[in-house]
């Protein structure tokens, strides 16, 4: 089965504490709510401590245009982007060689928060030397499951490419999307939550040999994966796109979907590949916010204790959509996990749609 074999991050220049983004917050949207202290609780109840972006805060006073805003994205987008490639394929920690630019079959570039045609990874292939006949598989809009939907299309090329070494590259630039003079509430849950999150992971087919240059004693392999998509629930997450750029569309139902909507879909995913809930020992989740891992919790009665990593990646960057769950998938990947454990990872986006890969270290 293809394995993940590396997986590397680029962190933002600027780390913004929470008391910052909370004073912040303060002082832009004090006159919108009669309530607004009590709103302000949610920068501490969502327990995220600091986040990352590629501006400083003194960037988001200012009104930004939204062709502004998308050029600092596309900057950005190259420069990072480039720099998890650059770290993915030159791992001392996962990789015992550095694998050639010219070996990478082909490219899955996910992102939501902004545009570019030429798409980032044509950018970015300008500036190392990939084949001029890599594979280029740009992904938009898949949101906070875009990237467990790129390791799920890596997967399905490398079962039909065994030879192939394939590039999953995650950017989201959430912190660009901010609309200044967006008063609203779910503008300002936005940012309570969202930050900047670039990670790039290699995903190998069975025929590339990837035995050789992989360090670590075992890595995890996909074995199967599932998209659904829930029928009727376009407002439930996304963007609502306006002349001055990306509104973000927040529902607060959203924990209360996933514990009702959640395990009925694991379940049968489970069913399918002969397995159990009480079978999974690695639950891998893209943390949408505190909220969505007590659902997750709920939902599927386990231990509060396998959302730990995923909580972790929470408190230290916030919610950086489709790249998080490669943060959280890394620091599993850094454990020394036996072989033939189970992983199940799951990221949620809009749709309302899901995501969900089996993994199994080997």
């Amino acid at each position: 089965m293809p394995t993940i074999t590396s997986i590397a991050e680029a962190i933002p220049p600027y780390e913004i504490k929470q008391e910052q983004a909370s004073e912040f917050a303060r002082e832009l949207f004090t006159d919108s709510f009669k309530d607004i202290e009590r709103l302000l609780k949610a920068f501490q109840n969502g327990q995220i401590e600091k986040r990352h972006f590629v501006n400083n805060i003194e960037w988001f006073h200012e009104n930004h245009t939204f062709e502004e805003k998308n050029n600092a994205y596309i900057d950005s987008a190259v420069t990072l982007g480039k720099e998890a490639i650059e770290k993915c394929l030159h791992s001392n920690f996962f990789l015992s060689e550095t694998i050639p630019y010219e070996e990478i079959d082909a490219i899955f570039f996910i992102s939501t928060t902004g545009i570019a045609t030429p798409s980032i990874e044509a950018r970015i292939m300008n500036t190392l030397p990939f084949r001029p006949h890599t594979k280029r598989i740009p992904i938009w809009g898949l949101g906070c499951a875009g990237g467990a939907a790129g390791l799920s299309r890596a997967f399905e090329y490398c079962l039909a490419f065994p030879k192939a070494k394939v590039l999953v590259l995650s950017v989201e630039l959430c912190s660009l999307t901010f609309q200044h003079n967006d008063l609203s509430k779910s503008n300002l849950i936005g940012t309570t939550l969202f930050a900047d999150g670039i990670a790039c992971a290699l995903v190998c087919g069975d025929e590339t040999g990837h035995e050789g240059f992989q360090k670590q004693a075992t890595s995890p392999s996909i074995i199967s994966t599932q998209s659904t998509l829930m029928p009727n629930s376009l407002d439930v997450m996304g963007w609502d796109i306006k002349n001055s750029g990306l509104y973000v569309v927040f529902s607060r139902d959203i924990p209360h979907i996933i514990e009702d909507w959640l395990k009925p879909n694991v379940s049968a995913f489970l069913e399918e590949n002969e397995l159990t809930l009480a079978q999974i020992d690695h639950f891998i989740a893209h943390p949408g916010g505190k909220k969505v891992i007590d659902a997750y919790i709920n939902s599927l009665g386990i231990p509060a204790s396998m959302t730990d990593i995923s909580l972790e990646v929470l408190k230290q960057y916030g919610n950086m959509s489709s790249a998080t769950i490669l943060y959280v998938l890394k620091r599993y990947m850094e454990r020394r996990i036996p072989e033939g454990s189970i992983g199940l990872c799951t990221a949620l986006g809009p749709g309302f749609s899901s995501e969900l890969l089996l993994l199994r270290w080997n």
